[in-house]
């Protein structure tokens, strides 16, 4: 954003940025909820539950650790396809838990669709590639290959997935009841400085995908006893 003489200029990768971070497009995120509902539900067995100490630590550990490493990585990379499709299994492989790994794909293939329905060719070829079983097609993944194509700069790219990590849980706690849309508004507004703060750290070239959030994948991979959820993770 710009400012000339009193009059402001908004740049279109802001305006871009706006609408890809928006609740409201369909990447398909809104049916995830990141380990949110396993670990609540299983409170009672893994210790107390901390709405604000889960997302911090989902931030710290597997967003800063996992999910921004592959996706400045894939961005560096996303003029080919096929050393995406290499990364792409890379990433598989760093996913251990099956419903993170299932959520991460079915998330990327959704974003995919969306951009290819958009008109982006090569998210189109991308998902060609899945189909024949050559790629995988993990969010990240989709992530800098349809991002990149909107001109978008890394900087930016980080900023909407770091936001997106946050915003994403917090709108499953909000429709489990976890909190109320004051309270999660203040919780966003005390962790947006933790994306700001792990997203200066710099990515080096084939630094390692990791991540390390022990309670909530435990979660994940107790049975769930009720049979009900509101959400596929």
């Amino acid at each position: 954003m710009e400012k000339n003489g009193g009059i402001i200029f908004l740049s279109n990768e802001l305006l871009a940025a706006l609408q890809l971070s928006d609740s409201t497009f369909p990447s398909g995120g809104f049916a995830f909820s990141q380990g949110l509902e396993a670990a609540h539900r299983r409170s009672d067995e893994i210790g107390r539950f901390d709405l604000e100490g889960f997302i911090e630590n989902q931030i710290r550990h597997r967003w800063a650790l996992g999910d921004r490493v592959a996706l400045v990585r894939a961005y560096r990379l996303s003029t080919s396809l096929k050393e995406l499709e290499a990364l792409d299994r890379e990433i598989e492989a760093s996913l251990a838990i099956e419903p993170l790994r299932k959520g991460s794909q079915r998330n990327g293939g959704a974003l995919l669709l969306t951009f290819e329905r958009m008109g982006n060719e090569r998210a189109g070829q991308y998902r060609s590639r899945i189909r024949s079983g050559t790629a995988i097609g993990h969010l990240p993944i989709a992530q800098a290959l349809v991002w990149y194509d909107q001109n978008l700069s890394e900087q930016t790219v980080v900023a909407i997935s770091g936001y997106q990590c946050i915003s994403n849980i917090t709108a499953a706690a909000v429709r489990m009841g976890l909190v109320g849309a004051i309270d999660v508004q203040r919780i966003i507004k005390r962790l947006l400085p933790i994306i700001t703060v792990e997203s200066r750290r710099e990515v080096a070239v084939g630094e390692l995908i990791s991540s390390f959030v022990p309670l909530s994948e435990i979660a994940l991979c107790l049975p769930n006893k009720s049979g009900q959820k509101l959400f596929s993770n």
